[in-house]
């Protein structure tokens, strides 16, 4: 039997019909989990974070990849998941990188008092700055890599901290290293 042009016109406008609602309520779904995510903060999302610690490794800096080193002694050595740290920054061969440890939504490893490996982002710099500062290449990348967790986790600059300020016996990001510098460059 072939339809009609009335039954073809009725069938048309029912099929409309059920398109219009169909794409009314994915609209209406679509405007309830924009509203959702926009009350929602990435650092809800990834890691309740306040503020960014800085260390270094107290390591030479052999233009070698130590970062896996370290790596290997966290898990191997100290039984950890992971690298303690989230970031580290290190000379690989020519340049210095940015090298990814553990996840963002991931608790640190690296500063144990007052609860800091869950307040906070760990950045270390490879190399031992208690004998001399960080080379200005190293240091650049630090800012440019604090500026933006920065601006991400909308931590301000007075948080960003050394390892030092919370364990007293410890000298992270280094003695030569300048904090109050590094703060005031952010």
């Amino acid at each position: 039997m072939i339809p009609t042009k009335d039954n073809l016109n009725h069938i048309m406008r029912n099929s409309l019909e059920v398109v219009r609602t169909i794409l009314k309520q994915a609209d209406q779904r679509l405007e309830t989990t924009e509203k959702d995510l926009n009350q929602l903060s990435i650092t809800s999302l990834l890691l309740n974070v306040e503020y960014i610690l800085l260390h270094h490794s107290l390591t030479k800096d052999s233009q070698t990849v130590s970062w896996d080193a370290i790596r290997q002694y966290h898990t191997r050595d100290l039984g950890w998941q992971d690298i303690g740290y989230h970031f580290g920054i290190e000379l690989i061969g020519d340049h210095y990188e940015i090298l990814a440890g553990r996840m963002l939504g991931e608790p640190g490893a690296h500063c144990k008092e007052q609860d800091m490996n869950r307040k906070s982002i760990g950045i270390c710099f490879l190399g031992n700055f208690d004998l001399e500062p960080p080379v200005q290449k190293q240091w650049e990348l630090g800012l440019k890599l604090v500026r933006s967790l920065s601006d991400i986790f909308e931590i301000p600059r007075n948080k960003v901290t050394g390892h030092r300020e919370y364990a007293p016996y410890k000298s992270c990001p280094g003695t030569r290293f300048d904090l109050d510098r590094f703060r005031k460059e952010i």
